[in-house]
């Protein structure tokens, strides 16, 4: 349970933390955010989260609300009041309050952050991953910058419904050509016939995921073959093995795709290999 959020400069009580009515955030979606797992009241990539919100807000020319090492003191401040020994910490930035106005408010408006932390019980994502995820494809309808990490998540949020509703944990987002970009919150793989490890090339289509980094470093490590290139729906349906990647599912196997099994519809030796050695490689750091 969340007791305490940190919204621009106070540590308030979950049901006192708010923002103005007319935050861009709220009205325009004018804002962007992170998400780091917390694993043993540590944190994990934290170098590579942070430097990801820093490109978000460049790209959107938000300015920072604070110094990385404030951010860092304001995040271990959250964990400890919250008592999070194992789950996320979630980062909101937005441009800021303002009379509503589709251009943008004057120079010198003050962001708005918003940092909260959140307990997950210990072992589900290890559970869940001992029998896989199903996968729903949606075509892909979201706008051409999905490299910044933005809270305009919409057809995310309706893609993951839709996956819900067939009975599936995750939607992929299938291009104009059938060509997998990636999940509705995730980063999404395959394994070749050849045992090669297939994912998208980083672009505007696709976010620069932290923990698709740093299992491509895992991999290298491992003496694992990466390929970074688009590869079919088609060719999804006939990969050895399939998985995904995020903050929250770490290495998930995949063992369904519109119903249909990936490989012999169990999670697959590449995933867990790869699960095992996450932590070993990411960055942990205090929070």
């Amino acid at each position: 349970m969340t007791r305490i959020v940190y919204v621009n400069g106070a540590y308030k009580r979950y049901p006192e933390a708010a923002v103005h009515a007319e935050d861009r955030g709220f009205q325009f979606a004018d804002a962007i955010y992170e998400v780091i797992e917390i694993r043993d009241g540590r944190l994990v990539d934290a170098t590579r989260h942070l430097a990801r919100l820093a490109r978000s807000l460049r790209e959107l020319d938000i300015p920072a609300p604070m110094s990385d090492a404030a951010l860092m003191q304001v995040i271990g401040q959250v964990i400890r009041r919250n008592r999070v020994r194992d789950g996320i910490v979630y980062m909101q930035v937005t441009r800021g309050a303002g009379p509503r106005d589709f251009a943008l408010p004057p120079v010198g408006t003050s962001p708005t952050i918003v940092v909260l932390a959140r307990a997950q019980r210990k072992g589900w994502s290890a559970e869940q991953a001992e029998v896989g995820i199903a996968i729903k494809t949606i075509p892909d309808n979201r706008w051409g910058r999905c490299d910044i990490k933005t809270v305009m998540l919409l057809p995310a949020v309706l893609a993951k419904n839709e996956a819900r509703s067939s009975g599936a944990k995750e939607a992929w987002f299938i291009d104009a050509h059938g060509n997998v970009t990636e999940g509705a919150s995730s980063n999404a793989w395959i394994v070749t016939a050849a045992g090669s490890l297939v994912t998208h090339p980083l672009g505007a289509q696709i976010l620069p995921g932290v923990t698709r980094a740093t299992v491509i470093d895992a991999a290298k490590l491992e003496g694992l073959k990466v390929e970074e290139r688009i590869f079919a729906l088609d060719e999804a349906f006939r990969a050895r093995e399939a998985f995904v990647t995020s903050a929250t599912n770490i290495v998930m196997p995949v063992v369904r795709i519109d119903g249909r099994p990936v490989g012999d519809g169990k999670p697959g030796n590449f995933a867990r290999r790869l699960r095992t050695r996450f932590h070993h490689v990411a960055e942990i750091s205090a929070g």
